[in-house]
């Protein structure tokens, strides 16, 4: 969707908001690891500075600026704190979801509340689902929601078997009161992203009504040439959908903002530490520096152009021109994938040849930065081999598996 020039001013105008985040986040990174979260300072930095708002539609209160503004704020976030950006994009981000795939009648009465703040969609540890008069009851347990902390709603998906024994995914929106967050995350119970929020939550016979349920089905290319639910009455492409290049993005941003994060405190020690005139001299170093700023900024700039493109495909299918297919997300999603290589070897070369031992022990910026980025290299979305096989057999014409 094209932009107007004063919408694409108030885009600069987030970032600049974001960027202006970036000291104190830095010097809240240990107290925000041992919360497990970002402070309650932060959160309402971002409420005042409505980052929460750019996804969420203007008709229900927001900016409605699309997901090319919402992932360059989040890159700035990241390079000041990767799991404060982890727990911000993974909170923020599902009003892309939701105003794409909910009812009206469920976006009307869930964005009453102000700000919108969904922890993670995470696949339930155990669940039930149970069918009654006017919805669903609900109870289970669901791992790893990461920006859980200030979230208003909760959007976890189940399996439910109807009478006929049919098995299928669902995707439920419950506001605050009844779910319960566990004390289960931060301090140094995880090797990194210590701030993510991602504490497990507790369900116990919620009822859903029945217009706060959808399927989950995201790996079926069931929306070439159909609108979303979303798009119809909000008329926007943004809310067209497609989820598989979204979801990798949101995980990649903060890699691509660790990387960034650590070309500048790599600068840093090149030129402020006591050794700096005899590293920054130094031939290995100078070929370092170089291969970290090549590989985080063609991470940044290979990561930019993936979103730009989906945003870009959603507009042509609006416009009249063809779908944004499953097909087209997916080899999007293979553009973020290299991105996210890109930047992890930044990290890797970074940490691995700063030079004084004391940049490795705990407390330090680049310690930090790497730890995150283990951790983040646990999770099933940076399982690159297993990723692409996937993709290259959905190119062949075989069911899209991861």
């Amino acid at each position: 969707m094209t932009r107007t020039a004063t919408e694409r001013e108030t885009a600069r105008e987030l970032v600049e908001r974001a960027r202006a985040l970036q000291p104190r986040l830095r010097e809240l990174q240990p107290a925000h690891a041992e919360l497990g979260s970002y402070s309650e300072e932060i959160h309402e930095a971002f409420t005042e500075a409505r980052l929460y708002d750019i996804l969420r539609p203007e008709r229900f209160g927001g900016l409605q600026l699309g997901i090319e503004t919402f992932f360059d704020v989040v890159v700035e976030i990241a390079r000041a704190d990767p799991a404060v950006a982890w727990s911000f994009e993974l909170g923020a981000s599902h009003a892309y979801q939701f105003s794409s795939y909910f009812p009206e009648e469920a976006q009307t009465e869930i964005y009453a509340t102000y700000p919108f703040v969904a922890a993670s969609r995470a696949f339930a540890l155990k669940s039930t689902v149970e069918k009654v008069e006017g919805g669903y009851r609900l109870s289970g347990r669901w791992d790893y929601n990461s920006g859980c902390t200030w979230s208003s709603h909760f959007m976890p998906v189940a399996p439910f078997t109807d009478a006929s024994g049919h098995r299928r995914d669902l995707m439920f929106i419950l506001p605050r009161t009844d779910y319960t967050v566990l004390d289960d995350w931060g301090a140094d119970r995880t090797i990194g992203l210590h701030a993510s929020s991602s504490n497990s939550i507790e369900v116990e016979g919620a009822f859903i009504p029945g217009h706060r349920v959808v399927p989950y089905a995201w790996k079926a290319d069931d929306g070439s040439t159909t609108e979303s639910v979303g798009y119809g009455f909000l008329r926007d492409p943004t809310y067209l959908g497609r989820v598989a290049a979204f979801t990798m993005a949101g995980l990649v941003t903060s890699q691509v903002g660790a990387a960034l994060a650590c070309l500048d405190e790599y600068e840093r020690l090149l030129v402020n530490e006591p050794s700096a005139s005899s590293r920054a001299d130094s031939p290995d170093y100078q070929r370092w520096y170089g291969t970290i700023l090549s590989d985080a900024e063609a991470a940044k700039h290979l990561f930019t152009t993936a979103i730009a493109l989906s945003a870009e495909g959603k507009e042509r299918w609006a416009a009249g021109g063809d779908p944004y297919t499953a097909l087209d997300d997916v080899r999007i999603r293979l553009l973020l994938v290299r991105a996210a290589i890109l930047a992890g070897d930044a990290i890797d070369l970074a940490f691995t040849t700063a030079g004084p031992a004391s940049h490795s022990t705990s407390g330090s910026r680049l310690e930090k930065y790497y730890r995150d980025a283990a951790m983040y290299r646990t999770h099933i979305g940076s399982q690159f081999d297993v990723i692409l096989a996937s993709s290259a057999r959905f190119m062949l014409g075989r069911p899209l598996t991861m």
